[in-house]
């Protein structure tokens, strides 16, 4: 039998309709937006058996020094052939002397730590419908007068890297929770519409009661709604999150590929995970 021949080619942007089906099949529950915004801010690469798209990555910028590798798929009906291999490696080629982070399934960890990548802590997923949230209030939602230059300011302390031109997306998508000391932002919280219902992310905060009154104002506000939000396993949140209807619906393991010292196990200051901001 003649196999089928495949060919990698740039990511532009009437792939998207392809790359949606492909994930869809996947039982991903990311929506053409949801596609469309993070390629807006990434570079990629499709695997093409015709014109039909039948595998994709991506490598999102963070400015110089970091990179999220992400929306890795394969159609079922080409695994087994290394084309997992193929897409992300030229994707971790896109990203240069970058470092490269990403969140890895039992599935693909051989994968990644094959390419280089390390694991550097657990990704706990929570998901489900909203019950009751008491509305903390000493959280508001930022002004439409205020600039992102705080929030971007909280970001890369957290993060260790420049995710300006995703904040500017993400403001775009939805509305950030913020806490105050005076006149200054000292920490935030993002959301916006994402597959079925809404995503949560990134949270930066100062402490784990910073993290936890940032969350709970936003879910406040969705009581009957379908939301997501990924958590550092560290976090200490996972009880509080299934106590608001959100249980644990599994998790993924995130890595590291040429860390530098920058790079660092988050804490309970960084929930800024490439699961919850980019998929």
């Amino acid at each position: 039998m003649q196999t089928e021949t495949v060919t990698l080619a740039p990511f532009e942007a009437h792939h998207l309709d392809g790359a949606l089906a492909l994930s869809r099949a996947a039982g991903w529950a990311h929506r053409r937006e949801d596609w469309k915004m993070i390629w807006s801010i990434s570079e990629g690469r499709v695997a093409l058996a015709g014109d039909r798209v039948v595998g994709t990555a991506l490598m999102t910028p963070f400015g110089n020094t970091c990179s999220a590798i992400n929306m890795i798929i394969v159609d079922e009906s080409q695994r087994g052939r290394g084309l997992g291999r193929q897409l992300t490696s030229a994707v971790i080629e896109l990203a240069g002397d970058r470092e490269c982070r990403l969140t890895a399934t039992s599935d693909g960890l051989p994968l990644y730590e094959k390419l280089g990548f390390v694991a550097t802590h657990q990704v706990v997923r929570h998901q489900g419908i909203v019950g009751q949230v008491d509305t903390p209030e000493n959280i508001g939602w930022i002004r439409p007068d205020d600039a992102l230059p705080a929030t971007k300011a909280l970001d890369r302390a957290a993060f260790g890297a420049d995710r300006d031109a995703l904040h500017d997306a993400l403001a775009k998508e939805g509305p950030f929770a913020v806490v105050r000391n005076g006149d200054n932002i000292v920490a935030f919280a993002a959301t916006r519409s994402f597959g079925i219902g809404e995503v949560v992310g990134p949270v930066v905060a100062e402490n784990a009661e910073q993290a936890r009154d940032l969350i709970a104002f936003i879910l406040s506000g969705k009581e009957g709604r379908f939301v997501r939000i990924d958590i550092p396993e560290q976090s200490g949140l996972s009880s509080l999150l299934e106590g608001w209807g959100l249980p644990h619906e599994g998790g993924v393991v995130a890595m590291a590929r040429g860390a530098t010292g920058g790079s660092q196990t988050p804490e309970v200051r960084t929930f800024v995970l490439a699961s919850q901001a980019l998929g």
